[in-house]
């Protein structure tokens, strides 16, 4: 990835992939509401200033549940990325069980845009490459 980093925190670093013309979301670690909800407005503000119109969120290393922002995410964020301009969502599992449930929780409440998950960051990369 030719990868510039728009923002980082503890819990997240998203980057810019001029290549691909799609941000890039590394989350990390334990999350929470507080924590998912500031990392989704800052991609939410990024993805806006950079026109893009595709993400690949990547939650690999995430280690916790974080289902509190999961109707949030569904009925809020993915409703405001979604009118913003964002088309296509690659999402990468976690490999930790709970974060994978939030995940499916988030994906129960989610109407657009088109989002598809993945267990491998290079299965991802083809999807978004080919939308």
């Amino acid at each position: 990835m030719s990868l510039r980093t728009l923002f980082e925190t503890s819990s997240i670093c998203i980057g810019y992939d001029y290549l691909n013309d799609w941000l890039y979301a590394d989350w990390t670690g334990d999350q929470t509401l507080e924590s998912v909800q500031a990392g989704c407005e800052q991609m939410l503000l990024l993805m806006a200033r950079e026109r893009c119109h595709k993400v690949l969120n990547d939650n690999t290393r995430v280690t916790s549940m974080w289902s509190d922002a999961a109707e949030w995410g569904g009925t809020v964020w993915f409703p405001a990325m979604a009118a913003a301009g964002l088309q296509y969502f690659a999402w990468i599992y976690s490999p930790n069980v709970y974060s994978r449930l939030s995940t499916d929780l988030t994906l129960r409440h989610t109407t657009e845009p088109v989002i598809a998950t993945f267990d491998e960051i290079e299965t991802a990369k083809a999807w978004l490459r080919q939308m």
